[in-house]
């Protein structure tokens, strides 16, 4: 087909009517079909040729120029599409590197394979502008909810028209056994726009947290205007769920505004999940108290925290241990998720028992070590004592105030553990020795026989090994793995090492061995806090 007068106009109305029927742009078509031209030209002039198409916007005629790219002499390659200064005098004047020569050539005609492949390179071309266009309108869309209608389903997984495209509702994304049938109405939410080699991916999901948190938006006027926010949402799909709410406006109830008139706000949520009851909870900045909200329907008598380790213990009355716990353990892993925290509930009487056990143990740690009766290493119990260094080295004052303890009795309760510590250290230093451990690590301040000993079994024996160590493996810490949080035992956490101390202990060691320069600390640190000083002053 050669292009002549007569189908030079088709060419600009074939490029509109594929870009109406696809939705893109039709300079892109335009474009695609002067690649298409060029590559045809090629195949008739030389393939090594810089043969580049033009097609006119308004009149569709298509001109065929050859590019010749003025080079360095040692850079010329291409003796097709380059040409050296030298060669560059024969067709212009005081010619420059970079320059390039455009001369226009005869149209080619084209024959049924130049065609085909013409007619190839133009729906690849509007494939991609077409994916292009899809990815672009959906990629700021991820996190919102959308409509969409059910084409079909494979092995489990719903493929959804978005209008613009299809998207995927993966099996393990739908609630319970929700089952579709062709041009069923779903709404879902957007969780994720990928680019990929087949161009872009879509993922559903009805059953992310979020899909919850955006209905409650689309429902609750007060959250879609920022007087109310969602603090934290919970999820066991298309069984029960937990949100936590908090307003801003002190005139708002967010619970009541969330539950609406008789229910109904709430109510329409419950629906499009299918029937999952919600505990709408008020967010508190107090982890305790928010705590107590969030096991709620259950009583709770007592809350201790460990903000440390990140958990927390709870306990109920016997009555109230299965409405804590719930079916299946799902209220307080509800609970758990909702606040972050890792939750241990127990009965008023599992606790009672468990601080009756830790007396009987420091009682008879008493008894033991500092030959006293039992009634004796009861009342040091009762007064809070709870290990030897602290009878040890408290202030005397501290022991007088024990009915029936005098100075002399003091002192002498005081000598004992002094002495029961000494020989505990004396063994424990011998037998880190005898594990291999070096002087270096033994003269490090801040470590205590005991902690050396533990360190020489965890094979950490020289002041190096121990600057190699990482914080938590000194003070231990929590990891979560597929949503769950998980111990992680540390070396010296026995010893109440915390994070920070554990961080200093490290940090100490490396400055000693000339790892770490200590000006460099002190300027990163002066730094820290001029950034910290100047985002607050900004806020």
């Amino acid at each position: 087909m050669a292009i002549t007068s007569a189908n030079q106009l088709e060419l600009l109305q074939t490029a509109e009517a594929v870009a109406r029927e696809k939705m893109i742009d039709p300079g892109l078509v335009v474009e695609a079909m002067e690649e298409s031209l060029a590559r045809a030209a090629k195949s008739r002039y030389g393939a090594e040729m810089d043969i580049r198409v033009s097609i006119d916007r308004k009149t569709g005629k298509a001109t065929f120029t050859r590019v010749r790219t003025v080079v360095e002499d040692e850079e010329l390659e291409n003796y097709q599409a380059e040409f050296t200064v030298e060669q560059a005098k024969q067709y212009m004047e005081n010619p420059e590197v970079g320059q390039q020569l455009v001369e226009e050539v005869p149209p080619v005609e084209m024959g049924r394979i130049a065609a085909q492949s013409a007619k190839q390179v133009i729906l690849q071309k509007v494939r991609e502008a077409e994916r292009d266009r899809q990815f672009e309108e959906f990629k700021d869309r991820a996190g919102t909810i959308i409509n969409g209608l059910v084409k079909r389903e494979e092995y489990g997984n719903v493929i959804v028209d978005v209008g613009a495209g299809e998207a995927i509702l993966r099996r393990n994304e739908k609630i319970g056994r929700e089952s579709y049938r062709p041009n069923d109405r779903i709404r879902v939410y957007i969780k994720d726009v990928r680019r990929e080699q087949r161009g872009p991916q879509i993922f559903l999901s009805r059953t992310a947290p979020e899909f919850m948190a955006e209905l409650f938006k689309m429902e609750v006027p007060e959250i879609y205007d920022g007087i109310i926010e969602i603090k934290a949402v919970a999820r066991d799909p298309g069984s029960r769920a937990k949100i936590a709410v908090i307003s801003y406006d002190g005139s708002i109830d967010p619970v009541g505004a969330c539950v609406g008139m008789r229910g109904s706000r709430v109510q329409a949520v419950v629906n499009e999940l299918q029937g999952e009851k919600i505990d709408i909870i008020p967010w508190n900045e107090d982890q305790p108290t928010f705590l107590v909200n969030a096991l709620q329907p259950a009583e709770v008598s007592k809350v201790v925290l460990d903000e440390e380790a990140g958990k927390i213990e709870v306990v109920v009355p016997e009555e109230q241990l299965s409405l804590a716990i719930g079916r299946r353990g799902q209220n307080v892993r509800l609970a758990s998720q909702l606040t972050g925290l890792d939750i241990d509930i127990m009965t008023e009487e599992q606790e009672s028992a468990r601080r009756q056990a830790e007396f009987e143990l420091r009682t008879k740690l008493f008894v033991d070590n500092l030959d006293l009766d039992e009634f004796f290493a009861q009342l040091l119990v009762s007064e809070g004592f709870t290990n030897l260094e602290e009878v040890a080295y408290v202030e005397l004052d501290e022991l007088l105030v024990i009915d029936g303890v005098d100075e002399d009795t003091a002192n002498e309760l005081q000598a004992r553990a002094r002495d029961v510590l000494e020989a505990q250290n004396k063994a424990a230093l011998e037998s880190a020795r005898a594990l291999g451990v070096e002087d270096s690590l033994v003269e490090f301040e801040g470590l205590t026989p005991q902690m050396i000993e533990a360190l020489a079994k965890d094979d950490v024996k020289t002041l190096e090994d121990f600057a190699t160590c990482a914080d938590w493996e000194l003070a231990g810490g929590w990891t979560t793995v597929d949503g769950e949080r998980v111990k992680d035992d540390g070396v010296l956490e026995p010893f109440d090492v915390s994070l920070e101390e554990a961080q200093d202990l490290i940090m100490t060691a490396r400055i000693m061995l000339g790892w770490v320069d200590p000006a460099e600390l002190e300027a990163e640190a002066e730094a820290e806090l001029d950034d910290a000083e100047t985002e607050e002053a900004e806020a």
